[in-house]
């Protein structure tokens, strides 16, 4: 089991350092927008909370000696490319980007969280992944009520971004 949780860090690690990232990439659009000031206040709550994620991730990787994903450079990229991309494409679409991030992470953190019951291990891991899930949660319902799902091409934007987040999870576990 020890090995599998350092799989579980790992993975989580470099999806709360793409959480950041694709905020970073929203905010670097829309913080230029002086009428997006309302958005820009939300998208930062969102990102102080994922912050906080990754502060324990990266206490974790440490504490626990877990060697972090070797994509965490092309994860740097792809989740600012994201965020930025969705961005340009208006709030809806930023919202679409983060219900679709946020469903495959909630998705994750449950089977994670089955995994580690089962097994009666890491009582502080499942304890954290349980709060950051209620995040992950809250993020997504705000998403929603923001409008996310009147973006453009709403189906379709959220089953690529949903597949990519799908990848990004099998590979950064193993690699």
């Amino acid at each position: 089991m020890d090995e599998r949780i350092k799989q579980m860090i790992r993975v989580d690690h470099a999806g709360e350092h793409g959480a950041t990232r694709i905020y970073d990439g929203q905010l670097a659009v829309f913080g230029r927008q002086g009428d997006k000031q309302a958005t820009v206040r939300l998208i930062e709550h969102m990102a102080e909370q994922e912050q906080a994620h990754l502060s324990y991730f990266d206490g974790q990787i440490i504490s626990r000696d877990v060697r972090p994903t070797v994509f965490s450079p092309f994860w740097d990229m792809a989740g600012f490319a994201l965020g930025a991309a969705t961005a340009l494409m208006g709030e809806k679409a930023a919202m679409a980007c983060t219900a679709a991030v946020e469903t495959e992470i909630d998705a994750h953190y449950a089977a994670q969280l089955a995994e580690l019951e089962a097994a009666d291990a890491a009582p502080e891991l499942r304890e954290k992944i349980e709060a950051f899930r209620a995040d992950e949660a809250e993020h997504r319902e705000t998403a929603l009520a923001e409008g996310a799902e009147q973006a453009p091409a709403y189906p379709l934007m959220t089953q690529i971004i949903r597949m990519g987040c799908r990848a990004a999870i099998k590979l950064s576990e193993k690699y």
